[in-house]
């Protein structure tokens, strides 16, 4: 109930921002509909770039469904287990990734787009807007993560079964029977005699990886579809070759982040199959939409560059603080790598090399 509940929680969120983002613009945008741009670059070919999209579409599908299940099906694989050492690493890696995709692309963007010449002065040269939107974006994150992780916890105190009766303890009243919704976590309560369920170390934690997968998957969304119809608009060949090849990879281990977050919440294989889909087909479904869009989308108008600004900022917060609280954070000053100093070493330098590779690839994306 509460995972659905949760779940409705941030759709609505996600939708009134967009709508927010969409109509904003109108107030604050310049007269003329659109800024000049540069028509006579040579890159510019309408045929060749709606090739390169096509092109784009099935890569960029295929390596973000390789990146996001590669966690899921290789659970069989006793070295890629979460509680192995070799899932760390890959997991700090995959972190790494998502951190230089906030700082090194999604956030240098939204600088350039929110002081471009195409916006008017006042307001948009005259506060920075990207920093505080990305900085309202994840003290907003903050509030979800930690109001979702209340409602879980509460729910599931309020609701635990007792294992030894199969009977279900609400509010210190004992009721027969009942079938949780996420009865994993059942699984990892305890019981105490006075008849007040509370949830053990191990369900905590399984309630943070459930918060942890669905607002992280829900940053990655967001900037997923603005950076996909940015591609899908373009017709500027040169941009797109080097964009395409830097979001193959960067899908793909960013795909792997997620997927190891969805294999640590022990999601049913359907909601774990769902997260997996959305993940892959948004940034395809962002190009699919700028190809749709082209003909009246341009890139250097004021209301698009205000509304991917905007988005841009929201996105770079989210996907910084959930690349530095939930998923390093979490891990580094865990139980697992806080008991082994050779194992924090190996999982800093993952993180420098996906943060590394991300900042090796803003020199063509």
């Amino acid at each position: 109930m509460y995972s659905s509940m949760a779940s409705s929680n941030s759709k609505i969120i996600f939708i009134l921002f967009i709508l927010t983002s969409i109509f904003t613009p109108q107030a604050f945008s310049q007269g003329d509909s659109s800024c000049e741009s540069q028509t006579h670059n040579t890159c510019n070919n309408k045929s060749k770039a709606l090739t390169l999209k096509i092109i784009a579409i099935v890569s960029i599908l295929i390596t973000s469904m390789i990146g996001v299940c590669l966690p899921l099906v290789t659970r069989s694989v006793s070295a890629l287990s979460p509680d192995r050492d070799l899932f760390v690493i890959v997991k700090a890696f995959a972190a790494g990734i998502i951190l230089g995709t906030g700082f090194m692309h999604v956030l240098p963007d939204s600088f350039d787009m929110l002081s471009s010449n195409c916006l008017n002065e006042n307001p948009w040269h005259k506060f920075p807007f990207t920093g505080f939107v990305a900085m309202l974006s994840a003290i907003i994150t903050l509030a979800i993560d930690s109001m979702a992780t209340s409602l879980y916890s509460k729910k599931h105190n309020a609701g635990v079964i007792n294992p030894e009766s199969n009977q279900q303890v609400q509010h210190g009243h004992i009721i027969d029977g009942g079938d949780q919704e996420m009865g994993t976590v059942n699984n990892n309560v305890h019981f105490h005699s006075h008849h007040h369920g509370s949830l053990s170390k191990d369900g905590t934690k399984l309630l943070r990886y459930r918060v942890i997968a669905m607002v992280l998957e829900l940053g990655i969304i967001v900037h997923s579809i603005v950076i996909g119809i940015s591609l899908g608009a373009s017709n500027n060949t040169c941009t797109i070759k080097g964009l395409v090849a830097a979001l193959c990879f960067h899908q793909m281990f960013e795909g792997m982040g997620l997927g190891g977050c969805i294999l640590q919440a022990e999601y049913k294989m359907l909601k774990k199959a769902a997260m997996a889909f959305f993940f892959s087909v948004t940034t395809p479904f962002g190009i699919a939409l700028g190809i749709a869009l082209s003909k009246t989308y341009q890139e250097n108008s004021p209301r698009a560059l205000i509304t991917v600004g905007l988005l841009n900022a929201s996105s770079a917060g989210l996907l910084i603080y959930m690349a530095l609280v939930d998923l390093l954070a979490a891990d580094f000053m865990g139980d697992k790598l806080q008991g082994s100093i050779k194992l924090q070493i190996k999982a800093f330098i993952a993180v420098l090399l996906g943060a590394g590779g991300m900042s090796l690839m803003a020199k063509w994306a």
